[in-house]
């Protein structure tokens, strides 16, 4: 690949996604973008970038982005966060949040949907979104690909058996074919859409917890900066940040910070102060106490 041709294509997919590519990582686009070129009837990459650099097709730009982006996921990937959504934030916002009977999450790069569902499944399970709650779980995501997928909520044998257990898959899904289907009452409670982590994040409104994991490590720092300062802009003083096992806040950004009894969890921090919500001293017990007393409320 010609260095200009590299040039071209990782600005432009840094520009529209913040995924940024290192050189020992031309190959990627090497394999990915020539079934762009073909679908565009160009001869090969070549081609694609001069197209890019003289054209400016907003399609193309879309669609070579899109070829771009990771779309690995599975159900309750790596566990732990979804543990930590069952035993100690849905008990304490079910407890902030008894007023108004209301509670919304977000799945950022929400991919192919599995960890939407996963949340999905998580709140069934607990119970949380009966008895009069209005529960509003959102995934969203820059491929418009990869959202239909998510949006039909149908995946292969090999993914609903990578993470998810079988009692929740004999529960939720059913036999499509070779393949298998969410059940439909869980799959009308995710609301998929198209949206750039990098635009404007108000139109998405406001959300209680934010699922934004596996996805900064692509990003560099002032990415990752602007990302996460747009994402506090989108929570209340009390929501929750999920981040991946291998990312933090710390020397990233001063709009979060880490909640020590709560691996991976973050809050925001106050404006003025720099203090925790009050409700943020929850201890464990505590929130396992909360816990107990809203089943036995919703059961």
């Amino acid at each position: 690949m010609l260095a200009s041709d590299f040039e071209t294509f990782s600005s432009l997919v840094k520009t529209e996604s913040g995924l940024a590519m290192m050189a020992d990582k031309a190959y990627l686009f090497e394999s990915r973008l020539q079934p762009v070129a073909r679908k565009w009837n160009l001869a090969g990459i070549g081609q694609l970038a001069e197209a890019l650099r003289t054209q400016r097709n907003a399609a193309q730009i879309r669609d070579v982005t899109e070829a771009m982006t990771v779309n690995e996921s599975f159900f309750f990937r790596d566990a732990k966060p979804f543990d930590q959504l069952r035993d100690n934030l849905l008990p304490t916002l079910l407890a902030a949040r008894s007023a108004s009977r209301r509670l919304r999450i977000w799945s950022a790069a929400a991919s192919s949907g599995q960890e939407a569902y996963s949340i999905a499944m998580v709140l069934q399970e607990s119970c949380a979104d009966s008895n009069g709650w209005m529960i509003d779980i959102v995934g969203t995501d820059l491929s418009t690909e990869i959202l239909e997928r998510a949006r039909a909520g149908v995946y292969t044998s090999f993914e609903v058996q990578r993470g998810l257990p079988a009692r929740l898959m004999s529960k939720y899904f059913t036999r499509d074919g070779e393949k298998w289907r969410i059940a439909e009452p869980l799959r009308r409670g995710v609301r998929f859409s198209r949206h750039n982590l990098l635009d404007d994040l108000a139109p998405l409104g406001t959300f209680d917890i934010v699922f934004c994991r596996n996805v900064l490590i692509y990003f560099d720092l002032a990415t990752k900066s602007k990302v996460l300062a747009a994402v506090r802009r989108q929570m209340p003083a009390d929501g929750y940040l999920i981040l991946g096992a291998a990312e933090t806040v710390l020397g990233v950004s001063d709009d979060f910070t880490a909640l020590p009894e709560w691996p991976g969890i973050y809050v925001p921090v106050k404006p003025t102060m720099g203090l925790l919500p009050e409700h943020m001293t929850v201890s464990l017990g505590q929130a396992a106490n909360l816990q107990s007393q809203y089943r036995s409320q919703l059961s």
